[in-house]
């Protein structure tokens, strides 16, 4: 193979990666084709939907015969707390950064995106764990299958199998995975509706399984009080079922929509219809498991422990039809990463790229599921494909993204009216649960703490090595600035750097008229020479990105041009360049050496936005400027 040809394969599959980058869409570009809010859906619900096949059973372990009344305060919590919280959230943030933007506009500054990353290590708890969890119960449905040889009862190859097809589904395109999500979803809601409409027929026929469980209710819960009591208690152990929204609002960009006022009213459908569904189905599904399965069969070792629907499927409507809905558990518990993947491509590159702590090429789709795939398999080595062992980190994962949209809501509205209050007391519940989740489920936290640290000390890294790059989006002169270097003959602009500094005017007035009479004899210039200073006043110093508004003025005799910007190095490289292309010239800076230790210099240009200016503007023009010949002529003195 020959190097043109080995260039020219690394070339192509280079495109083929960063197509969603290297493909022109536009300013206002979408990531992906949008689809009708009911397809999505579908995409979010095979992670929501699919806990059916595990929720009624988790419900039972964890309140007995109280089961059906603690899965009605989770119904409660869902369509009264969680499908209002996040129809707000959904109002205030309709491109799909969902509470964690909320959060960033609140909390601007490094104290901002310190918390932003803390919430994205969440996220990305939830959304991974979500991947690996589902992809390894789908695996131990399998290979518990009767049917199945003994040489596929691995259940960390089949795991990691299903990890690599989810991939490839999501490296061909998002359309090809809404398809998919779309049939399962359709199939496997059939499918329960069959099982719920059976078991509830047999109910009617048998009324006397009511009495039964009612009796044993008072039996061992005398106190209506106390049954309340109990079931509020316990519904944290229930929280799993609130695992759709999150997902529901990081998929908008999907939605289809006329504008975004169209797109946030079918992304509240979405939410309503999805919240609405699942509320039927787990009260359902609650009551006939509770009422016609043995206790003992719940338990661990117990033919409905983990699959208490597919128990019913089979008991009472035959093994055909169970076996039949078993592969659609199967089916849809492997496809369920598809929506957190989904979230996770919508959600990352709308931050860490944006905020400088990812590489470019983490704003297109392709190379993040080949990194995403690398994470969720070291996770499923790590845990050994252990169901059990992931719980806890998923439902923190939830639990604190749910919380952390109550805190978000809350604050956006405190001014607002007597609903206030009403947010704040679904912020309290959230709160609660999310703490007593922690409490009893130590492990989650220390799973979530991992994921908090790693994105942490990787947006620092890609921070540092991005930042001499460029960063400025676009230079706009003002009317005054233009006039200003419009008074220069030769259009050869000679700009000097200079620290703003407050006081009285004459004082400024004497200081650049000192630096101006230096550097003409330091360097030669001849009254006639145009000198203009350059003034930079840093804002948020934590942005990345900007959009440089240079403003012109007289100081005296002397030529001003201000600018705003996060960081200084790389706004004076930004106006150099535009300098360049606007004159057809090589602009000269001057500057004078800072004094200081380099190194902490260095921490303040990467946390500050100063620094010592010279030679760090040298670079950024060296990293945006190959040609040395083309490259403003920088001085130092």
């Amino acid at each position: 193979m020959t190097t043109e040809t080995v260039a020219d394969l690394r070339a192509t599959c280079a495109d083929w990666l960063l197509s969603d980058i290297r493909l022109p869409k536009g300013v206002q570009g979408h990531p992906e084709p949008e689809h009708a809010w009911w397809r999505v859906m579908c995409l979010t619900g095979v992670d929501y939907f699919s806990t059916l096949g595990y929720q009624p059973g988790i419900a039972f372990l964890a309140a007995g015969l109280l089961s059906p009344i603690a899965t009605l305060v989770l119904v409660l919590v869902t369509l009264f707390a969680a499908l209002p919280l996040y129809s707000r959230v959904a109002g205030v943030s309709p491109n799909g950064q969902g509470s964690i933007a909320m959060m960033e506009n609140l909390f601007p500054q490094w104290g901002g995106k310190a918390f932003i990353l803390i919430l994205l290590g969440f996220a990305a708890t939830d959304f991974i764990i979500t991947m690996t969890l589902s992809a390894a119960d789908a695996a131990a449905h399998f290979i518990h299958n009767p049917y199945i040889p003994h040489w596929l009862s691995n259940q960390m190859a089949v795991t990691l199998f299903l990890l690599v097809l989810l991939a490839g589904i999501f490296l061909k395109g998002f359309k090809e995975a809404i398809g998919i999500a779309v049939v399962l979803v359709a199939a496997y809601l059939l499918m329960n509706a069959v099982i719920t409409g059976v078991c509830l027929g047999v109910l009617w026929k048998h009324p006397e399984l009511f009495a039964t469980w009612k009796r044993a209710v008072w039996i061992q819960h005398p106190s209506v009080l106390g049954i309340i009591g109990l079931s509020l208690i316990l519904f944290p152990k229930l929280a799993l079922g609130l695992s759709g929204f999150e997902t529901g609002v990081a998929v908008m960009p999907l939605i289809r929509g006329k504008n975004l006022e169209s797109r946030v009213r079918n992304t509240r459908k979405l939410l309503a219809t999805a919240a609405g569904i699942m509320s039927v189905f787990l009260l359902l599904t609650s009551v006939i498991t509770s009422f016609l399965i043995p206790a003992k069969q719940f338990a661990e070792g117990g033919e409905a422990n983990g699959r208490a629907m597919a128990y019913l499927a089979h008991q009472y409507l035959g093994n055909g039809f169970g076996s039949a809905y078993d592969a659609s558990t199967i089916l849809i518990l492997a496809f369920a990463g598809a929506s957190a993947m989904a979230g996770l491509l919508n959600l990352i590159p709308r931050y860490l790229p944006r905020l400088g702590m990812a590489p470019e090429w983490a704003l297109a789709s392709r190379p993040l599921v080949l990194v995403f795939m690398g994470i969720a398999t070291l996770v499923t080595i790590l845990f050994h494909a252990d169901v059990d062992a992931q719980g806890g980190a998923y439902a923190t994962g939830v639990l604190v993204l749910i919380t952390s949209a109550g805190v978000a809501v809350t604050i956006y509205l405190w001014r607002t009216g007597s609903i206030r209050y009403a947010f704040l007391f679904i912020t309290a519940i959230f709160t609660y649960t999310t703490l007593l989740n922690i409490y009893e489920r130590p492990e989650g936290l220390k799973i979530s703490s991992m994921f908090i640290v790693a994105i942490i000390a990787s947006s620092l890294l890609s921070r540092a090595l991005r930042s001499t790059e460029l960063r400025i989006l676009k230079v706009e002169l003002s009317k005054e600035a233009s006039a200003l270097l419009s008074e220069d003959e030769d259009q050869l602009i000679r700009v000097v750097a200079h620290s703003p500094k407050p006081g009285e005017i004459q004082n400024q007035i004497n200081e650049l008229d000192s630096i101006d009479a230096f550097v003409r004899g330091r360097y030669g210039l001849t009254s006639e020479e145009c000198i203009y200073f350059l003034e930079v006043k840093r804002t948020d110093a934590s942005d990345f990105q900007h959009t440089l508004c240079v403003e012109g003025c007289r100081v005296g005799k002397n030529r001003l041009l201000c600018v705003q910007s996060p960081v200084v190095a790389n706004s004076i490289a930004a106006l150099l360049i535009e300098l360049e292309n606007h004159t057809g010239k090589l602009p000269h800076v001057y500057f004078k050496w800072k004094e200081g230790n380099p190194v902490a210099n260095i921490f303040r240009f990467i946390f500050l936005g100063e620094g010592d200016t010279a030679p760090l503007t040298h670079e950024v023009l060296r990293r945006a400027i190959k040609d040395p010949k083309h490259r403003p002529v920088v001085h130092v003195s």
